[in-house]
């Protein structure tokens, strides 16, 4: 069985925290459940109140098919997979919006000019709210949060022995989206339904 690439919704309610709180995992494994261990690395603040809100293996993006291979055996890519999660206001809502995305582009420039052509960009952006301040990323120009290429969101270890492969795909199936709560148990590594 090849290894996959793994992309992960945590959630916690850590100790002190008034309401649940998330963030993404990335990790290359034959299964979800090789990858507790690491989720619970990445996270130790959580504790045992770490869990899995859902999980999407990524084998397809944008019409690229998405392959881990070994680091030895890494092609040349002119493009790359990114990460971009975008915040955003709704008027009369005390929260920040987000919106997370997966793309193929040969750069952070055409990542970012991509994820401005999202709908939640469009009605989202910063400059629709008046009242807002200026919460707009001064280097973009725009209200990305945070924008990454996986290789950079990858453990150590994964960066060490793996490469992420991209290649056109015409007939490639989107990737499923499992969602739901999912138990990771204290001193276990496999999380439940």
């Amino acid at each position: 069985m090849e290894p996959k690439l793994f992309m992960v919704l945590l959630g916690s309610k850590a100790t002190g925290r008034n309401v649940e709180q998330h963030d993404f995992f990335f990790g290359i494994g034959h299964t979800l459940h090789e990858l507790v261990p690491q989720m619970k690395a990445f996270w130790p603040e959580a504790a045992d109140s770490l869990h899995i809100d859902g999980w999407r293996e990524v084998t397809s993006v944008e019409g690229y098919q998405v392959s881990v291979l070994p680091k030895e055996n890494q092609l040349h890519d002119n493009r790359h997979l990114f990460f971009i999660n975008l915040g955003g206001y709704q008027s009369g809502k005390l929260e920040e919006t987000h919106y997370t995305l997966l793309t193929v582009q040969s750069d952070r420039k055409s990542a970012i000019k991509t994820s401005t052509q999202t709908e939640f960009f469009k009605t989202n952006a910063i400059e629709k709210i008046k009242s807002a301040s200026a919460h707009i990323d001064e280097k973009y120009g725009i209200d990305v949060d945070d924008i990454y290429r996986i290789e950079e969101l990858l453990s150590e270890t994964d960066k060490q022995h793996y490469h992420i492969h991209l290649s056109p795909g015409p007939y490639a199936v989107s990737d499923e989206i499992h969602l739901g709560y999912f138990k990771i148990p204290a001193g276990e590594n496999s999380p439940d339904r």
